[in-house]
This record gives C-alpha cells, sequence and structure tokens, in this order.
C-alpha cells in the first residue's frame, strides 16, 4: 500500500522559509523515481492549485508566484520530495498535498500539512 506523509509545515511571519517533506512508503526506490512528484494547495476558484513540480528525468515547473522563491528537489534514494518555500507571503497560507503520480493513470495523495503565514 502505497503512503504519503507529508511533514514540515507550521507556522512562519511572512518573509519566512520553511521546507515542506513528503515522504512515500510501499514504493521501492526504483519504482519511486520512475514518478513525478507534485506539491498543490487550496486556491480561489480551484480545488487545488499546483504550486511545484518534478518529473522523474528532472524537469520542473513552478506556480508563477513560487519561481525564484520556491525550489522542489527529491531525493530518490530516501523516496522523498520537499518543497523548499522562502520569502513565505500571508496569502501562501494553506494546506499543502504532495502527490505522487505516474501518467494520468496513477496516483497518490497525501493527507497535507498546514503552513500559516503571519503578516
Amino acid at each position: 500500500q502505497v503512503q504519503l506523509v507529508e511533514s514540515g509545515g507550521g507556522s512562519v511571519q511572512s518573509g519566512g522559509s520553511l521546507r515542506l517533506s513528503c515522504a512515500a512508503s510501499g514504493l521501492p526506490v526504483i519504482t519511486f523515481s520512475t514518478y513525478s512528484m507534485s506539491w498543490y494547495r487550496p486556491a480561489p476558484g480551484k480545488e487545488r492549485e499546483l504550486v511545484a513540480d518534478i518529473h522523474d528525468i528532472g524537469c520542473k515547473y513552478y506556480v508563477d508566484s513560487g519561481k525564484g522563491r520556491f525550489t522542489i528537489p527529491r531525493d530518490n534514494a530516501k523516496t522523498t520530495v520537499y518543497l523548499q518555500m522562502n520569502s513565505l507571503q500571508s496569502d501562501e497560507t494553506a494546506v499543502y498535498y504532495c502527490k505522487a503520480y505516474y501518467g494520468r493513470a496513477i496516483n497518490y495523495w497525501g493527507q497535507g500539512t498546514p503552513v500559516t503565514v503571519s503578516s
């Protein structure tokens, strides 16, 4: 059974940083390395907004508001993906969710980790 467990959320003041982690269990390292990994958060008018994404071959995507401030490294040996967020703003307060996917047919979601940014 595949499980994704996010951690690292918490409270931070505006301008601060957080590093979120998403650890996958139930996926062998070689399988995890073939999965793409994403971070999402709720957004107005959407169920969830894609914040950052990293493909198995290393291609990365960032939401426009996060470019230059967010990075999404992955450690395949630890079956873990991270989201480093710097210069956080209050409107980025949200629950952040991790997703592991392979093509369109396979998706796994974590339970989310809350981030609160106070001004």
